[in-house]
């Protein structure tokens, strides 16, 4: 027994290693005037019959609960890094367009088995921030979608330090201009924006791993997960401070999804969501496993196929 465990602890370690180089760590109406005193005096067959107002279409009167195509666009969770194998995508168990059955992605949802293959596009890229999601929008719209599934932000907190994380304003601008691409060339194409993770829950949950602390030593995320059993007042401000991130990020794409008629905001579901050790990687307790992944499925079909 003991000679297995160290070579587990040989594999978890070199697996660490080779993540750690491999990681890449947004008509109103007026009031009436008064009447005219001329129009008033008018017969009644002479006057103009008042127009009943016809009320703004609401987003939800907008909103297609049955799309028929997904183009998902994002960071690593959206491509399932470390969930089949360590250092690797692994876009067929992807919560938005893998075909895998046991994940059952929103694609497969929506879509069927059948039409996965030639109507979804998967253009996240793992390690991706919010400044790159202008260009993935814009690749979006080239396949005209009916539906744009959007995960993007953990890599902005995700810095070395919490010094480097994207400041709030830039994350905005980079989000708007994303959306404003999209519209450019896609008008009519819904948007489904999930809320970033809450990643202190994840160092919670990941820190009772003595796997995933070996693997965090290595410097994931480390304005989050450096020094990941120190529980002092410095540690615990630095966690704070970048949760605090976090939620500021989701109040952006919050406010700026409800200016879109066709977008609909998770409502924190995501950020919400508590991960538990077996939904997290084996490799770096962090990203979403199988079953992590298959979660996310659910709760973007749930909030999508809402009436």
């Amino acid at each position: 027994m003991r000679g297995r465990r160290r070579i587990r602890t040989a594999a978890v370690s070199a697996a660490a290693a080779l993540l750690c180089a491999g990681m890449v760590a947004g008509c109103t109406a007026g009031s009436p005037g008064a009447a005219d005193p001329a129009e008033s005096r008018a017969p009644a067959a002479a006057r103009t019959p008042a127009r009943t107002p016809v009320p703004s279409p609401t987003p939800d009167s907008l909103w297609d609960v049955s799309p028929g195509s997904v183009a998902a666009v994002g960071d690593s969770v959206t491509r399932a890094f470390d969930a089949c194998a360590v250092l690797a995508d692994c876009p067929e168990v992807s919560w938005a367009t893998g075909t895998d059955a046991a994940v059952n992605s929103l694609a497969l949802r929506l879509l069927g088995p059948a039409k996965v293959a030639t109507r979804s596009w998967n253009l996240a890229r793992t390690g991706a921030r919010m400044a790159e999601l202008p260009e993935q929008m814009a690749g979006a719209a080239a396949e005209k979608p009916e539906l744009v599934t959007v995960m993007m932000g953990a890599n902005d907190a995700c810095r070395p330090t919490p010094e480097l994380m994207t400041p709030v304003a830039d994350f905005r601008f980079s989000f708007e201009t994303a959306l404003a691409r999209l519209r450019a060339g896609a008008p009519k194409a819904q948007v489904y924006v999930s809320s970033v993770p809450d990643l202190k829950h994840l160092w919670s949950t990941g820190r009772l791993s003595p796997a995933g602390l070996e693997v965090w030593r290595l410097g994931i995320c480390g304005s989050m997960l450096k020094d990941a059993e120190d529980l002092g007042p410095a540690a615990e401000r630095r966690r704070t401070a970048v949760r605090a991130r976090v939620v500021a990020y989701n109040k952006v794409l919050e406010e700026v999804c409800a200016e879109d008629e066709r977008c609909r905001y998770d409502g924190g579901a995501v950020f919400g969501f508590r991960f538990d050790g077996g939904q997290l990687s084996p490799w770096d307790w962090f990203h979403p496993s199988r079953d992590g992944q298959a979660r996310l499925a659910e709760l973007a079909y749930r909030r999508i196929t809402k009436e």
